[in-house]
């Protein structure tokens, strides 16, 4: 069935509400994918732009699981020098290509090599998350990439020094994929773009792939000794069901066995088959971000105005119908650091909204000049939650601070040059989690980082919980730093979003149960899912 008959068939399918069919008799799993324009399959080579899952066909160092917790995957241990700027990571013993090569240190060493040297897309991450030593010199000014922190010390032992001590950067690790050096030397990067070439470091395999819309179908690798086996033989990523218009029908008929839903199938299958229901924690933020050095957000009340002017219980229980919850501190809810003490600090207090107002010089709004607040163009779930939740606040900022509040949406990469340029006083910014650190979003907001304003003693309580080993002075540094930013009201943390799906009765195992909190990651955590998941 074509995605344009699953459209069509969508309305007859939601009246039937019938249970989800069996689809396979033999262990294949049919999930939705993702891009249906990327190029390469290697994460080493383009992240933001790959082909299929590259992520699940290479072993990275490290990876995390349903509960957030940190495991060993292409390293077994790893160990941190006194001065903590060294690392010592010591790969599992036996591990191999699937084409029989030894995979070793060196291919490890090479992809990030690579990546440096010609302008992965994910160069920033490397320097923003992992500090690595001598990165800005090859990625900026042409050095050699042999000068780059990172060794291959023997076969299965690597070592990374960073510029700062960095007690997270084995979780920065989990994004370290191999790249197989010995293909790459003999075909070059087009290695990636031939099923006949490909070559798989970790549980999967690629068996097809769709170059016209990059479906794939992957098999379980003979060849593969790490963690993780997978417990399944065949999985396919569709990308024609990845939009749940079109999802959601294809699992109703049994042709997926998951999809991801919109805010309208939500009560269809909570009423039909709750047990189907899985919540998944974004991990992001929504906030308001101003351009603190000119009028009229370089004035504290302005901004601590529009700090308590919000209710983000009623705009995420009403008009966001529960695809997000209240972003009550920087860290969302469930996620690795977030501390409730924090977040009980936010009130929604509009008498409180209205004396900061009058402070700055604008009692009620009056001579509040004209604001636009701009924000970007974004499919899947940031579709659903920018526009209404703008109209919320444009309503409230008029009903309680008496202004008038524009709205302007750009495409993401005018929106980016504009947010950089500080082309305009007022954003609505979303950033999503890289790494499951508090560093991963405290980061973001030091000097230098992705806005312009510098708070010195914010960087100096960042830098102590990023290079802290104890997780509870951790803590506290965070705590401390992110009370920097509320007092300043630098930003206004808006909302976390969180995504819904439909989980058919036929998948079992703990990538399908939800954890602890209460979360199925089945997105971003896709090398757990579909490793620790079986049919029926």
């Amino acid at each position: 069935m074509n995605a344009l008959h699953r459209l069509l068939g969508a309305v007859l399918v939601a009246s039937s509400l019938s249970l989800p069919a069996v689809a396979h008799a033999d262990s294949t799993v049919t999930g939705p994918g993702g891009t249906t324009s990327g190029t390469y399959m290697d994460y080493m080579k383009t992240v933001y732009d790959r082909a299929g899952a590259p992520e699940i066909t290479s072993l990275p160092l490290t990876e995390f699981d349903s509960e957030y917790k940190l495991n060993p995957m292409g390293a077994k241990s790893w160990s941190q020098s006194a001065d903590g700027l060294t690392w010592t990571f010591k790969l599992q013993d036996g591990l191999v290509w699937s084409d029989g090569e030894p995979l070793t240190a060196e291919d490890y060493v090479f992809a990030l090599q690579r990546a440096a040297k010609e302008g992965y897309d994910f160069n920033w991450y490397w320097s923003f998350a992992g500090g690595i030593k001598g990165w800005s010199d090859v990625t900026d000014k042409g050095a050699d990439p042999s000068t780059l922190g990172i060794k291959a010390v023997d076969a299965t032992t690597i070592e990374v020094t960073t510029d700062a001590p960095k007690s997270y950067f084995p979780g920065v690790a989990s994004l370290w994929y191999p790249v197989p050096k010995h293909v790459v030397d003999k075909i070059g990067d087009d290695y990636a773009l031939s099923v006949d070439t490909l070559v798989a470091s970790g549980p999967f395999m690629v068996k097809s792939w769709e170059k016209s819309n990059n479906t794939m179908t992957l098999v379980k690798n003979p060849k593969y000794n790490g963690p993780w086996p997978a417990q399944i033989e065949t999985l396919v990523l569709d990308t024609q069901i990845g939009p749940p218009e079109v999802g959601f029908p294809a699992f109703m008929a049994g042709e997926a066995d998951w999809t991801t839903l919109n805010a309208g199938q939500v009560p269809v299958v909570q009423q039909q088959f709750p047990d189907g229901i899985r919540k998944n924690a974004v991990f992001a933020l929504y906030y308001l971000a101003f351009d603190t050095d000119k009028a009229p957000f370089d004035n504290v009340h302005v901004r601590k105005a529009f700090q308590a002017a919000i209710n983000r219980d009623e705009l995420t229980s009403t008009v966001l119908k529960d695809t997000a919850v209240p972003a009550k501190s920087i860290l969302a809810p469930s996620y690795p650091g977030f501390q409730q003490s924090i977040a009980d600090k936010t009130a929604f207090d509009p008498k409180l909204a209205k004396e900061e107002l009058a402070k700055a010089g604008f009692p009620d709004g009056k001579g509040f000049p004209p604001i636009e607040i701009w924000y970007r163009e974004q499919g899947g779930y940031n579709a659903a939650i920018a526009a209404p939740m703008l109209q919320y606040l444009q309503a409230q900022f008029k009903d309680i601070l008496g202004i008038d509040m524009g709205i302007k949406s750009m495409p993401t990469k005018d929106w980016t040059a504009a947010l950089k340029a500080r082309s305009n006083g007022l954003f609505l910014a979303p950033y999503e989690y890289d790494y499951l650190d508090p560093s991963n979003f405290y980061d973001l907001f030091k000097s230098g980082g992705r806005h312009h304003y510098a708070y010195p003693e914010y960087d100096k309580l960042v830098d102590a919980g990023d290079a802290g080993a104890d997780w509870d002075k951790r803590l506290a540094d965070y705590a401390k730093a992110e009370q920097v930013l509320t007092d300043n009201a630098a930003l206004v943390p808006l909302v976390h979003p969180v995504t819904i799906a439909a989980v058919s009765d036929k998948l079992k195992g703990e990538g399908v149960t939800p954890n602890s909190k209460g979360f199925t990651p089945l997105d971003r955590l896709s090398g757990y899912l579909y490793t620790h998941v079986t049919k029926e």
